[in-house]
């Protein structure tokens, strides 16, 4: 079957911005799940295609771009969020309370409060189970914002039973004068302990529900693609069996993550997995839903001063050593480099970048497309260094929202801020850009992530002239091929996707919108095609 779809803008690719036409063709021949053509009017390719009979498909003069892939993503992590209740708009402890009790008198039957988007600040970075326990006597977890510290109530502490356990290597419980947990468990012991916890306890059908809505809403975001990147047993089980049930309107390629240990041999057994994963799931076998590679998570954040910097931080003066150390990347970065996998390093302090950098360019396989997540606050001279390694920058542009960065110049100083989220440095010097969300960190959608990294100002906040270092901006047409072909590109999935182009998966979306940055707040996804389907339509209430 041959469609023709005209009267619209065409997008490209970036390298034709300075054409005539701007980035943009006239029309789009589609057969069955592939583009056959791209070109202009009139054409005769296109004329012919419907003298033969090929149906016609009128875009009303909207953009037509290709199917948006999240560059970083977390998608069980983000079906539960939306499950949960969402403190991200409490300014106050008085806030939460309010809001918990109010959701817990609703649904008395729930074993369980959990809850995500509370930020530090709002409770003056305070984190004890004593302010939560008289709000509700259920367990109640509450993710931070970031995702890399839990907010437990006694309850919840005493179901993981942490009070007798150790620090788990590169996170901590911690614990009050008497040496019992106080409420706030951080980093590796939020993602060892908590994740897996709410994920075991959540039956197995309510985990399908999850991803089931999860992929929902970013097929209504113009989304034909995902990398997760915390892949573990139980997503993966469910997003398998999910996979069993029903034709998926996306493709995922998963990151399996590596949890730190003192023991090497245990380190690397995580990494076997991960390797038999991708034996049986790869490009070659299972491109809808395949193991591309291994998670590393080698520091913080900046808001939680866990973040490793090579300078201590302004508000406190500590100086935040990495989570993991090149001694322990080596040996698992070089494992499974040479199985085939891509190897994606956490490194959002200047230090676990300079770590990550050093480490990939020792032992990362060229051409293997390496990456390095977030790079928030990357030192000049590292920056630099990206392009001549080969190593993928994958970034996520709503994290450069004025509107939560409130608290940095006060972390890390004003001279320190003005090097942060550096996206048009990086590309300058020759690397490679995948934008992402880091959904349920930030919202996944991708017209308010695109605006941020165009305009460096807040899609939190529109009304605010507030910027994050303007120098960085990116254009349009660059920020939305790094959105679409740069993604693809990072997870090897530029082989059929990513670009319209002839001879690729027919994955597109459909956009009303005006082709300036400005605008792109109003500008709204109004259909979906995956393989040449639709599968999602504004206009058509059934999606």
């Amino acid at each position: 079957m041959t469609t023709v779809y005209r009267n619209g803008r065409f997008f490209v690719g970036e390298a034709e911005s300075q054409t005539p036409n701007g980035p943009f063709s006239a029309c789009m021949v589609v057969t069955n799940d592939l583009i056959e053509h791209i070109g202009g009017e009139p054409d005769l390719i296109v004329t012919q295609a419907i003298e033969n009979g090929a149906s016609v498909s009128d875009m009303q003069g909207r953009v037509v771009i290709p199917g948006f892939i999240d560059g970083h993503m977390h998608f069980l992590l983000l079906g539960l969020a939306l499950r949960k209740i969402d403190l991200g708009t409490c300014k106050n402890m008085d806030d939460i309370s309010a809001k918990i009790k109010s959701y817990a008198k609703a649904n008395p039957s729930l074993p369980r409060i959990l809850c995500h988007g509370w930020e530090q600040p709002t409770t003056n970075g305070m984190a004890l189970a004593s302010m939560l326990d008289p709000i509700d006597e259920r367990p109640m977890f509450i993710d931070a914002k970031d995702l890399h510290s839990t907010w437990c109530n006694t309850a919840a502490l005493n179901e993981l039973d942490v009070e007798s356990m150790e620090d788990p290597i590169g996170g901590k419980i911690h614990r009050d004068e008497q040496g019992r947990p106080s409420g706030l468990l951080s980093e590796a012991a939020a993602v060892t302990l908590v994740w897996p916890h709410v994920a075991r306890v959540t039956p197995l059908e309510d985990r399908i529900k999850a991803l089931r809505e999860a992929g929902r809403i970013y097929t209504h975001a113009g989304y034909t693609g995902m990398v997760e990147m915390a892949m573990d047993e139980n997503a993966w089980a469910g997003l398998q069996l999910l996979r069993s049930r029903e034709s998926l309107p996306f493709r995922v390629a998963a990151h399996w993550l590596i949890s730190p240990s003192d023991d090497e041999n245990v380190t690397l057994k995580q990494v076997d997995r991960a390797i038999e994963l991708h034996e049986k799931f790869n490009a070659d076998t299972s491109p809808a839903l395949r193991i591309t590679g291994i998670k590393i998570i080698c520091d913080g954040v900046v808001d939680a001063c866990t973040a490793a910097l090579t300078q201590p931080y302004s508000s406190n003066g500590v100086s935040c050593s990495p989570l993991w150390t090149p001694k322990m990347l080596a040996p698992v970065v070089q494992k499974a480099d040479s199985a085939g996998l891509q190897c994606a390093l956490h490194a959002i302090g200047d230090a676990a970048i300079k770590n990550a950098i050093d480490v990939l360019e020792s032992f990362g396989t060229p051409g293997r497309r390496h990456r390095i997540e977030h790079l928030e606050l990357t030192s000049p001279e590292d920056a630099k260094r990206l392009g001549k390694a080969g190593i993928t920058a994958s970034v996520q542009p709503v994290h450069s929202d004025p509107a939560i960065l409130r608290a940095w110049p006060k972390l890390l100083g004003e001279t320190r801020c003005k090097r942060a989220f550096a996206y048009k440095k990086f590309l300058d010097e020759g690397a490679v850009l995948a934008l992402g969300s880091d959904a349920p960190t930030a919202p996944h959608a991708p017209l308010s992530n695109l605006y941020c990294a165009t305009t460096r100002r807040s899609a939190r906040e529109p009304e605010s002239l507030a910027t994050t270092n303007e120098q960085y901006a990116l254009p349009l047409a660059t920020a939305l091929a790094a959105a679409t072909e740069g993604a693809a590109y990072s997870c090897f999935a530029d082989a059929w996707t990513g670009r319209l182009r002839p001879g690729l998966k027919a994955d597109f979306a459909v956009v009303d919108m005006s082709w300036t940055s400005e605008d792109l707040l109003k500008a709204q996804v109004c259909q979906t095609w995956f393989e040449g389907k639709k599968v999602y339509d504004c206009d058509d209430k059934s999606h």
